[in-house]
């Protein structure tokens, strides 16, 4: 029986490389010169740090990061932004996860979409993706076309195709 697997899958490399070259060109920037302006990757908690000297700075640091993730083709739709916490003195940080695998609402929301569009396609969750079946390549397609209109706040990818 046809079948893929639909999934949250970050390029975390690429994330990484971001990560680099935002931290190069704070370095560089005349208004980030003698502040507290970092970036760090936390690549095992899939996570990436902003250090800054006020709310403010760390905004323009994330929008240094969104611009150079967009250039590395790293969908933004991939970061969960935290809340802005003090860390001491007058520096602040913010802490965004970085999203990878199917969350539980997000994969029961799937499956109710894949069965209330009467295709004649099965979704199953497993794990952090959701397997989607079918006797027709052609019923397959239509579930993919209709996963990509319909969510529009998660960069699902489709992947592990089976004959």
């Amino acid at each position: 029986m046809p079948s893929f697997d639909t999934k949250l899958d970050p390029n975390l490399d690429s994330v990484g490389n971001a990560v680099d070259t935002t931290g190069k060109e704070i370095g560089t920037r005349f208004d980030f010169k003698g502040t507290s302006a970092a970036v760090e990757f936390n690549k095992k908690d899939k996570q990436v740090i902003i250090f800054g000297d006020s709310d403010f700075q760390i905004d323009q640091v994330r929008d240094v990061l969104y611009n150079k993730l967009t250039k590395q083709k790293v969908d933004i739709r991939f970061m969960d932004v935290g809340k802005v916490e003090k860390i001491g003195g007058d520096k602040v940080k913010q802490v965004i996860k970085i999203k990878a695998g199917i969350e539980a609402e997000l994969a029961k929301k799937i499956t109710k979409l894949i069965k209330d569009s009467k295709l004649k396609v099965n979704a199953s969750i497993q794990g952090e993706e959701v397997r989607i079946q079918g006797a027709k390549r052609d019923d397959l397609q239509a579930a993919m076309a209709l996963m990509k209109k319909e969510i529009t706040d998660a960069p699902l990818s489709f992947d592990n195709f089976r004959e």
